[in-house]
């Protein structure tokens, strides 16, 4: 996954909206919208993702 640093950074707290686990990527849409998803439905729908023109973050911690 090709993917930047986040501003600002997730955190603890932040949670997947797939199932609620930590979030490790924010996805950007070009509406504005954002979602997080944990490791592993960030890799999941990545390819929609791409499609739809969103910009993938990953968590510092993961890069």
């Amino acid at each position: 996954m090709n993917a930047t640093l986040t501003t600002p950074e997730l955190t603890k707290a932040d949670r997947c909206d797939r199932c609620g686990a930590a979030a490790r990527v924010r996805a950007k849409l070009p509406s504005g919208a954002e979602l997080l998803f944990c490791q592993h439905h960030a890799n999941e729908h990545e390819a929609r993702l791409i499609e739809l023109a969103a910009v993938l973050e990953a968590s510092a911690t993961d890069l």
